[in-house]
């Protein structure tokens, strides 16, 4: 990757968005069904017309709860016809990235000292064989099916996060088996956000 010419913030962001204040769906804390739930909530007491902002400071959780929300706000979007924002504040982890990836580049924006962080999928799991050795044949055949299915979804999400950014899917790929940490800066230098606030 090039090095990053990063844009000076003049400080004056703020007043040229002013409905970045007030988020209608207010998200924080884990990424679970609790999230999911308040989000639900929030999303069917919001304005029926209008901009839809949606903002959200989360260390990470569960990556299929974001991806359900990100299609929750694809759906609406596409639907409706509606713009909806994204404002990322303090800690946008993994699977916060993964909601982030729901929303096009241009209509995402952080939180002055946000970072983003981009990483694998994990997995976390023992394979016990025990029976009939057949058996076991499948139970393999199962286990890697699943890893290589997850493996999919990964590089999906990695699309999905850098379309209309100036991230080549290499470097995506490259960078998060390390956790790649993003600097709000830096995150729009490289187009993955719209601007900082």
């Amino acid at each position: 990757m090039t090095e990053s010419h990063f844009l000076p913030d003049d400080g004056t962001q703020a007043t040229r968005y002013p409905l970045l204040a007030q988020p209608q769906v207010a998200l924080s804390g884990p990424i679970d069904q609790a999230m999911y739930a308040s989000f639900r909530e929030q999303l069917a007491n919001a304005p029926r017309e209008g901009t839809l902002v949606v903002s959200l400071s989360t260390l990470g959780g569960d990556p299929e709860v974001a991806r359900l929300m990100g299609d929750e706000i694809r759906l609406l979007r596409d639907y409706s016809g509606r713009e909806i924002l994204f404002l990322g504040k303090v800690a946008v982890y993994s699977a916060g990235a993964t909601f982030m990836a729901a929303f096009p580049a241009d209509k995402r924006f952080l939180t002055r000292g946000t970072r983003i962080m981009i990483h694998e999928r994990q997995i976390q799991s023992t394979v016990e064989l025990s029976g009939p050795l057949k058996m076991q044949v499948a139970s393999l055949k199962a286990k890697l099916h699943e890893i290589e299915e997850s493996v999919r979804i990964e590089e999906e999400g990695f699309r999905n996060i850098i379309a209309g950014s100036r991230v080549p899917f290499d470097d995506v790929q490259a960078r998060a088996p390390a956790n790649w940490y993003i600097e709000a800066e830096e995150a729009r230098s490289l187009g993955l956000v719209l601007d900082i606030i």
